[in-house]
């Protein structure tokens, strides 16, 4: 059971998604005692949503364990920076270095399914030209996202995916917390959101803790629920 060392996980999902996607993760860390806060991603640019995961987490009291879904690794990654994060968990996610993008990571490996199913649209921005944000498209949905997913469940993720301003697959991450802070990864092996080798080369740089689900959608959080949230428990029992 928890006790007053025990970290609080914060959990930050990705692009096309929302807080909700975490639900059976939160169920399973809370049948174990383990605090939970899954706030939500602004998914408007690298430097302002690390801004605010950091800011999140530095609010809590006590030690805190970052998990980062998707893009939100490379949320966590910069955001981990906060001093009191003790701990970063990857899941199907980008581990960016200092000064690299997400583009920039992802243009070393071949590309995924995801990258040809954008669907791009606009949003206001104040004072300025309107800015461009993308989803997935809805028929290429469960095939990309969440191919070990009830269909009747994508058909719900697709209609409530959450867009990415495009700008954030150009912003740089200004630090690297794995550097200095222990790090867990779970590479999802059947992953057509994320090229699992870019993941696999994070999570390897990152000198991570890594496991690897074989035949795991991007969605492993909705899918497997189970051994995410263990890979989440041995980092909080890591760094208690």
């Amino acid at each position: 059971m928890a006790t007053d060392s025990t970290p609080t996980v914060v959990l930050v999902h990705g692009a096309f998604a929302d807080a909700g996607s975490w639900s059976g993760v939160i169920a399973e860390l809370q049948n174990h005692g383990i605090p939970v806060v899954a706030p939500p991603n602004p998914l408007r640019g690298l430097v302002s949503d690390a801004a605010y995961v950091a800011s999140v987490a530095s609010q809590i009291d006590g030690p805190v364990v970052l998990v980062g879904h998707s893009y939100g690794g490379a949320l966590i990654t910069v955001a981990g920076t906060a001093e009191n994060v003790v701990g970063l968990v990857y899941v199907a996610a980008y581990a960016l270095e200092e000064g690299e993008s997400l583009g920039e990571l992802q243009g070393r490996f071949p590309l995924s399914p995801l990258v040809s199913n954008l669907k791009e649209a606009t949003y206001p921005v104040e004072g300025r030209e309107p800015a461009v944000e993308v989803t997935i498209e809805p028929e290429a949905f469960p095939a990309v996202f969440a191919a070990d997913v009830p269909t009747a469940v994508t058909e719900v993720l697709a209609a409530a995916q959450r867009p990415l301003a495009a700008a954030a697959f150009e912003e740089k991450a200004a630090a690297a917390a794995w550097k200095t802070k222990p790090s867990w990864a779970l590479v999802a092996g059947a992953d057509r959101a994320i090229n699992p080798a870019v993941e696999r080369f994070g999570a390897e740089r990152a000198g991570a803790t890594i496991v690897e689900l074989e035949g795991a959608s991007h969605a492993v959080a909705v899918s497997r629920p189970k051994e995410v949230a263990e890979l989440i428990r041995d980092a909080v029992r890591a760094t208690s």
